[in-house]
Formats: C-alpha cells, sequence, structure tokens
C-alpha cells in the first residue's frame, strides 16, 4: 500500500474517532471507516518508470500509470507492476562447439526493456526468464554457425547478430532488445598453445622473409658497386684507402692485410693513410702511381 492510501485511511479514522468522541450517531463513525478503508484500496500509484496491468472482472480493463490512478475495489485488479526500465541479463554457454568444432565457452549480457507492457502481462507468463532462455539458445545457435577466428576476431558483428535474432523472437512479447555484449571467449589451455605456436611462426617466417629481401637488396647494391669499381680503380684505390684510415683511427690498433691486397693498391697512398691515421692530421694526398 503507497503511503498516500494510507495517510487517507489514517485521516477517515481520525475522523471516524472523532465522531465518536462527540457522541454522534455510530453510523457516521462506520460510514467515515468504511469510506477511509475504501479510498485507501481504491488509490494507487505508480512510480515513473511502472505500469500497472488493470483487470476488471478477469478481463483488461487498461494500463494504468505512472503516477496517482484509482480502481474499483473487489471488482479491479492488478495483475501486474511492469518496471519498463532497461534491464540487465547474464547468459553463457559452456562447451559449445563452433562451426569448426572447438569448444569454447561464451560469457555475453544483454541489455533489454518492456516497450509494451500489455503484451508483456498477457502473451507470456514470465518474461524475464523467457528472455534469458531465448538468449542463451540463440547464443549457443550463433556460436554453432560461426568459425572460432570470427569470434575471436569478429565480436562486433556477432554482437549484432545476437542482437536482432533475439530481438525477433522477444518483439512479439513487448520485449525490446537494447545491446547484446560478448564479454568473453574462453578456449581450451591446449588449443590455446597451439595458437600461440602457429602465431610464433608466422612472425619468424615474416622476419625471415624480412632478411631476405633485406640481404637481396644490399647483394644488389654490392652489385651495383662492383660494377662501379671495376670500371674506375681509382675510385677502388680510394674506398680502400678510407677504409683502412677507419679502421686506424683507434690509437694502438695493429692491422694485418694481405700481401696481396697490398700489391694490389698503391703503396704510397697506403703509407700515408697509415701515417695520416697515426698523426691525426690531414696531410697533401701523393699522386697515384
Amino acid at each position: 500500500m503507497n503511503p498516500i492510501s494510507i495517510a487517507l485511511i489514517l485521516v477517515f479514522l481520525a475522523a471516524a474517532t472523532l465522531s465518536f468522541l462527540m457522541h454522534l450517531p455510530p453510523a457516521v463513525g462506520i460510514v467515515l471507516i468504511a469510506a477511509g478503508i475504501l479510498a485507501g484500496t481504491s488509490l494507487k500509484m505508480a512510480q515513473q518508470w511502472e505500469k500497472a496491468v488493470v483487470l476488471r472482472a478477469g478481463k483488461l480493463s487498461g494500463i494504468k500509470g505512472p503516477g496517482l490512478f484509482f480502481i474499483v475495489p473487489v471488482v479491479d485488479t492488478i495483475t501486474s507492476w511492469i518496471d519498463q526500465r532497461i534491464r540487465t541479463t547474464a547468459v553463457n554457454a559452456e562447451q559449445a562447439l563452433t562451426k569448426d568444432t572447438v569448444p569454447v565457452n561464451v560469457d555475453a549480457i544483454v541489455f533489454w526493456m518492456v516497450h509494451d507492457a500489455e503484451r508483456a502481462a498477457l502473451e507470456i507468463a514470465d518474461y524475464a526468464s523467457a528472455v534469458q532462455r531465448v538468449a542463451q539458445t540463440s547464443l549457443r545457435e550463433m556460436i554453432g554457425s560461426s568459425l572460432l577466428s570470427e569470434l575471436l576476431s569478429e565480436r562486433k558483428s556477432a554482437d549484432e547478430t545476437l542482437k536482432s535474432v533475439i530481438g525477433v523472437k522477444t518483439g512479439e512479447w513487448g520485449v525490446t532488445i537494447n545491446s547484446v555484449e560478448i564479454r568473453d571467449v574462453a578456449i581450451p589451455a591446449t588449443l590455446q598453445d597451439a595458437m600461440s605456436r602457429q602465431a610464433q611462426a608466422e612472425r619468424e617466417k615474416q622476419a625471415r622473409v624480412t632478411l631476405g629481401s633485406a640481404e637481396e637488396e644490399i647483394a644488389q647494391k654490392f652489385f651495383n658497386a662492383a660494377k662501379l669499381y671495376a670500371h674506375n680503380p681509382e675510385a677502388l684505390q680510394l674506398r680502400a684507402m678510407n677504409m683502412i684510415y677507419e679502421t686506424t683511427k683507434e690509437r694502438g690498433a695493429t692491422i694485418l692485410m694481405p700481401s696481396s691486397m697490398v700489391d694490389a693498391m698503391n703503396p704510397g697512398a697506403i703509407s700515408f693513410a697509415l701515417n695520416m691515421a697515426r698523426n691525426d692530421a690531414p696531410r697533401p694526398l701523393p699522386p697515384l702511381s
């Protein structure tokens, strides 16, 4: 009973008590008590998010609320108070097989609300339980028609599919599915290890392909340099001198060079490069032989 009804009953009871104290006819007090009880049981109040389904003599009289409304005692009955706020239902599918026969455990949340209080009250006995059962069945059907890779990589698409499938079934009961969100897709530990090894192999393959491409590009550069040096011996000698100079920057370094390499280059130029590295001071370059 709502607070306003209780207040009305108390007011009429106080009036009846006062009538007895004033030595009015007993009928007045009895009438006031009866009126208070009648008013208290007739006045109902629904919250902003509620709808009351009223039956009169077993037939639908109307949907009342929100706010205050009256019913006829004895004749009218309120069979259901429908909460029209958004509600959530958690569903899960344990050991459900995907299209490629992989057992998975999937958890999801369904967000729904009642948009038609009359149909929710008259078309189905327990719409909240029905939403859960339909959502769970639809989740298993969706898993059975999807590949594991699709479940793992295309959750948004799976969410939309579930929303559409569940919404079609619950729409007949006056229930709207706002959204469906898959929270987790759990796969067996052995399969996780296999997928991890597969991903590692794919990364190693990509690394080898990248390394091979780099080696090919380096080889092409060396080939182009070799052709350039073949037509320009002076450039090759300058390059050799630069390499010697770079390797002898560190003081106290000892360089071992094959005699064939020394004979192939200008000895005077090599001596100049060594002296230049030791003294760390630039000097005029001797003429090439």
